[in-house]
């Protein structure tokens, strides 16, 4: 087995991003890539102009590729925020404002895995509270990933890069995923496991795979240290991946890792052609 054996797609809110949104889709597939995934694209509206929303799934239908993730708002992301569905007051209320739109675009490109980033603890905020918060938000969110048949996933960050992030674990992730199914009855929440994040944080890889591979609806990658592309750090990815297929898995992993110097375009050199095109 090998990388060749994956299905996998490009994050395009971390690769190619020197290039503007639109142009894209259209990228990565001229890299071999047959499939894509994203951050929620508008950091300043969970609800933006229709034609906003036309422009980007034109630039999707036309590139040929498919979009095999999304994330829902999750405030300024790049940037200080981890998440809005956990925040009281404003990002909250634009995180259940999102459910719908995010949903309801998913849809229309067949999109089946939408991300949920749990968001920050909030000083003068008894967690509890806004643990309460994130489960109502959850289970909506559900519910609307049900209504257009797509799973919700749950991603633990790592707590170097994110110390203000509730959900710096494996189990403590798979806890919450438990939490929104016994709440909605749908099974449909399942455990987004980042290998890079879950490194960062000094957990056993071979371990979390064992326990969790089942649990598991996607996949993301980059190498630690650094971030980078695999074979640019220390973790045996091939390995980790190979794992995770004997276990079971047979899902899409992203690959979210930044491409360094070189433009996005040269930064696929460790992945043969072949590879990048689903089967």
């Amino acid at each position: 087995m090998g990388f060749a054996d994956q299905r996998f797609n490009v994050n395009l809110s971390i690769l190619f991003t020197e290039l503007p949104l639109l142009e894209r889709p259209a990228a990565a597939a001229a890299a071999g890539f047959t499939a894509v995934e994203l951050w929620w694209p508008w950091v300043d509206s969970p609800t933006p102009e229709q034609s906003r929303l036309d422009a980007l799934r034109k630039a999707i239908e036309d590139a040929g590729v498919l979009l095999a993730g999304l994330n829902f708002y999750a405030g300024q992301l790049p940037g200080p925020d981890r998440g809005a569905l956990s925040v009281p007051g404003e990002e909250s209320k634009k995180f259940r404002a999102n459910v719908d739109v995010a949903a309801d675009f998913a849809q229309s490109l067949g999109c089946k895995a939408l991300n949920a980033l749990y968001g920050n603890r909030v000083d003068g905020v008894d967690p509890a509270a806004q643990d309460a918060l994130a489960l109502q938000n959850l289970a909506l969110a559900a519910r609307a990933a049900e209504r257009v048949g797509a799973v919700l996933l749950i991603e633990a960050l790592n707590r170097p890069e994110s110390p203000l992030y509730p959900l710096v674990s494996a189990p403590s992730a798979v806890g919450i995923v438990d939490k929104v199914n016994a709440t909605t009855g749908l099974g449909n929440t399942k455990f987004l496991m980042d290998l890079y994040h879950l490194s960062m944080n000094g957990e056993d890889l071979p371990s979390v795979i064992e326990r969790y591979a089942s649990r598991t609806g996607h996949v993301q990658i980059a190498d630690n240290p650094g971030r980078g592309a695999p074979g640019t750090g220390s973790l045996p990815l091939e390995d980790l991946l190979d794992q995770l297929a004997k276990a079971g898995y047979e899902g899409w992993v992203g690959l979210e890792y930044k491409p360094g110097d070189t433009p996005s375009a040269a930064a696929f050199d460790w992945l043969p052609a072949h590879a990048r095109a689903a089967r």
